[in-house]
């Protein structure tokens, strides 16, 4: 007999819980430092909890210069937020192999409150499903005939599910019979005796001698019966197994079908699962399957999880700390359905609702990163050097090396402390960081229009997308109607009411405003005539603060 098989130590009731720490879509280095130095922060908070940094797209060039440079791991690619299979699976769940006895793998699942139990091969493979309904149908069937083994069973399987022992005959014989329980005359019960079928006798000598005589494959003497030398030296005599158990003749009757092996009434197609599987997309699935659980699998289709019915009932939404951003068409897919548990950001408050309240920071300074340094600060921690050295690349990037409108001395204060912890010049820094990623030529139209796209919610439920490409000279000036045809496409593609790119010059201070759809509410916005889709407005740096406003207010 098998011995019992766990699958992973650990539950999922006992594994840290986990947060998310998330930019925006179409993530830029502010959304990304953010998101990094706010996950090492809540870390060190609560270390009871696990938070991870994600990003919602593509790295831009920047970022992932800057990460390079200072030395920072990526964030992980988050696509959407909804639950999987993986979020609400048991971990920890018994297991049985194919020779597992049906009474063996029986008092596992009960004592797991499961109503299946997985069946694998000797490398873990999954190879089918016990469930308990099957076990409760094998019983209702016997209830009205001759019971019958439903596969090979091994006889000394049969003495431990028996709760006896192998007294005579070969311990390796396997038998597939009918089971006879004998309550009568020998000759009325066994005048068509077959082979691998098995007699249950309580203390009658002659009948024991008789059924193996009559060329029974095994014999069962029942009832704490001391089985008599004789039968003993029948048996051996003619290699028929004898089996000594404490059980009376009924119980042992029932007992001996129960010590076949579990994969002869097993499912061998079971619904299996991945972990990454959407809950939504296979919930209705098991609520139909008879034993209402999936089985989880991995990429060798080894078991790694369970999700019962039970498990769908009260099911905890993935929790996300939203950095950078408060707009849900910016934000995560499906998270509407995830727990917001906290907020930091440095623009206006959007569309983002929650269910209670949370702990949330709106803050104008120029930069997430500002606030997340300040946090560090507030707490008496330190950023690693990797960490400090993606939030001075943030703040930097989000205030234009300190130039921007949107400057607070915060954030300068910010950044000199950061500068002074890494032992940089964090002016040069910025230089080195601008113009090494200044070069754009070489990226499509439509890369460029949609790099750092950000949406925008007007009170009519429609939207607006600002992106911005930040540039160092003139080199895109002459690629103005090709970003245009860029913008138009991606407006009616998305059916936003205006798609504006920025293309800002770092260095004249200055931004190009490409519009495209509603041109007519950029020209209100701003106060001036378009020119081929093209808006000059000197001294603008800022979406935040000199463009988005102004564009929702007109709207």
């Amino acid at each position: 007999m098998s011995p019992e098989k766990t699958v992973d130590p650990r539950s999922r009731h006992n594994r840290p819980e986990r947060v998310y720490v998330s930019g925006h879509q179409n993530p830029d280095t502010d959304s990304v430092g953010a998101a990094i130095g706010y996950a090492e922060l809540k870390q060190r908070l609560d270390p009871e909890r696990e938070y991870r940094p994600a990003r919602l797209g593509e790295l831009n060039p920047q970022t992932t210069w800057a990460l390079e440079r200072v030395g920072a791991r990526s964030p992980h690619l988050l696509v959407h937020i909804q639950l999987r299979a993986g979020d609400v699976m048991r971990e920890e769940f018994p297991v049985a192999d194919a020779d597992t006895p049906l009474r063996v793998a029986g008092q596992r699942m009960a004592a797991a409150g499961l109503e299946l139990l997985p069946v694998v091969d000797g490398d873990g493979h999954l190879t089918g499903v016990l469930g308990e309904r099957a076990l409760a149908h094998r019983y209702i069937r016997e209830t009205s005939e001759v019971p019958q083994l439903l596969g090979p069973t091994l006889v000394t399987t049969m003495a431990e599910v028996l709760e006896g022992a192998l007294v005579a005959g070969p311990p390796d014989r396997r038998v597939d019979g009918r089971v006879w329980v004998l309550a009568r005359t020998i000759e009325t019960m066994l005048n068509d005796v077959s082979d691998g079928d098995v007699a249950v006798v309580a203390d009658r000598p002659l009948a024991q001698l008789r059924a193996l005589e009559l060329g029974i494959s095994t014999l069962v003497v029942s009832a704490g019966t001391e089985v008599p030398q004789a039968t003993i030296d029948l048996a051996n005599e003619r290699g028929i197994p004898v089996i000594a158990t404490p059980l009376d003749s009924y119980v042992a009757g029932r007992m001996i079908t129960l010590s076949c092996p579990c994969t002869s009434i097993a499912d061998h197609d079971p619904l299996v699962v991945r972990a990454r599987d959407l809950v939504a997309d296979i919930a209705d699935d098991i609520k139909d399957v008879s034993y209402r659980s999936a089985v989880v699998v991995d990429r060798e289709n080894r078991p790694i999880g369970l999700v019962t019915r039970a498990d769908l009932v009260d099911m905890q939404p993935r929790k996300v700390i939203l950095v950078d951003h408060a707009e849900s068409a910016q934000s995560i897919p499906g998270v509407e359905e995830a727990e917001i548990v906290e907020i930091l950001d440095h623009h206006h408050i959007g569309s983002i609702e929650t269910t209670h309240p949370v702990r949330a920071i709106f803050d104008p300074v120029g930069s997430t990163s500002t606030l997340v340094t300040e946090q560090f600060q507030v707490t008496g921690r330190t950023p690693t050097d990797p960490t400090a050295g993606i939030l001075l690349a943030a703040i930097l990037s989000d205030t234009v090396i300190l130039s921007s409108p949107t400057t607070t001395p915060r954030d300068a204060a910010a950044v000199a402390a950061l500068g002074k912890q890494l032992g940089i010049d964090p002016e040069a820094f910025g230089r080195e960081m601008f113009e090494a990623t200044s070069d754009v030529s070489g990226i499509s139209a439509g890369a460029l229009v949609a790099r750092d796209m950000k949406a925008y919610e007007l009170s009519s439920g429609q939207t607006i997308c600002i992106g911005q490409v930040e540039t160092v000279g003139d080199a895109l000036l002459a690629r103005m109607p090709e970003l245009r045809a860029a913008a138009e496409a991606r407006a009616a593609k998305d059916g936003h009411r205006l798609v504006a790119l920025m293309v800002t010059d770092v260095v004249s201070r200055g931004t190009h405003l490409i519009v495209a759809g509603d041109v007519g509410l950029a020209e209100r916005a701003f106060g001036q005539a378009a020119t081929d889709g093209v808006l000059v407005l000197p001294g603008v740096m800022s979406r935040k603060k000199q463009v988005a406003p102004p564009l929702m207010k007109a709207a």
